[in-house]
């Protein structure tokens, strides 16, 4: 019996050749493109919706970068992709730097669109809760604290305001500035960046410190508006008690920031109507 000759696959069946593997090194965008995109990343939320949320910003803010695809600005292969990043998206606006770095990345890196989908939907969730813990839970309630003990200390309304402004967008802006890069360098294996400590312990740091910072910054601003030499204890027992009966009530209805923003605000409006 004679050996089997093997069959000719044809051409249907021939092998499909690799996607190219993602670069080692960062992309090397011109110094201008990069400016582009990361000042268009603090306009990201300016056409939101709730339609797409985000979709048509982070379109916005990758379109620069896609210029340099084959076929330059008006290229099938720019217009395939920025039609493909102006859809939904739901991330932290902050956070959503290291989502628009990172599709950058895969773009221009020929990674196939479909696992760009893919990779695009798997980053909402992740940007989206880590942001929201980091900033809008301990962050800015943080920076609002600190505006109140510059009240209580006796700065006027333009230091107070001043000081927490200053405070909350060097940090805003200096986590924009990281999420772009570290999008651009990782690519699509930007995943490991989210374990980053400032991302895992940053929340839980930033209640200890606006604990401390609230426990000395409410007596001061209390003493000032009240008076020094008017300040009772039961006085003071009683704001304590009310309070602690309006945080519990609230409980779960009213987030940590909106307390303490509303609490600057109250002591921000007395100082200057004194």
């Amino acid at each position: 019996m004679s050996a089997a000759t093997p069959r000719d696959p044809g051409p249907s069946a021939a092998p499909v050749p690799p996607s190219p593997p993602p670069r080692a090194t960062p992309v090397a965008l011109p110094f201008g493109t990069r400016a582009s995109i990361f000042l268009r990343l603090l306009a990201i939320q300016a056409s939101w919706n709730y339609e797409i949320l985000l979709g048509t910003g982070i379109g916005f803010c990758t379109e620069p970068a896609l210029r340099l695809l084959p076929g330059g600005k008006g290229g099938p292969a720019y217009r395939a992709a920025l039609a493909r990043h102006s859809q939904y998206f739901n991330a932290h606006p902050y956070l959503a730097a290291v989502a628009v770095g990172a599709l950058i990345r895969a773009e221009l890196d020929g990674t196939p669109p479909a696992r760009i989908e893919r990779f695009r939907t798997a980053l909402c969730g992740p940007l989206g809760s880590v942001g929201d813990r980091l900033v809008w839970a301990a962050w800015l309630p943080f920076c609002s604290l600190v505006g109140l003990l510059l009240f209580g200390l006796g700065a006027g309304p333009g230091w107070v305001v001043g000081g927490f402004l200053v405070l909350y967008n060097v940090g805003h802006f200096a986590l924009r500035a990281w999420g772009l890069r570290v999008g651009l360098e990782r690519g699509m294996q930007v995943a490991g960046a989210l374990g980053n400590p400032v991302l895992r312990y940053g929340p839980q740091w930033l209640s200890q410190a606006a604990a401390f910072t609230g426990g000395a910054a409410l007596p001061l601003a209390l003493s000032r508006a009240v008076g020094s030499g008017r300040v009772l204890l039961g006085g003071v027992v009683a704001t304590v008690v009310i309070g602690a009966v309006l945080i519990t009530r609230l409980h779960g209805r009213v987030e940590g920031w909106r307390v303490a923003i509303g609490a600057l605000a109250a002591f921000v409006l007395y100082s200057l109507l004194r």
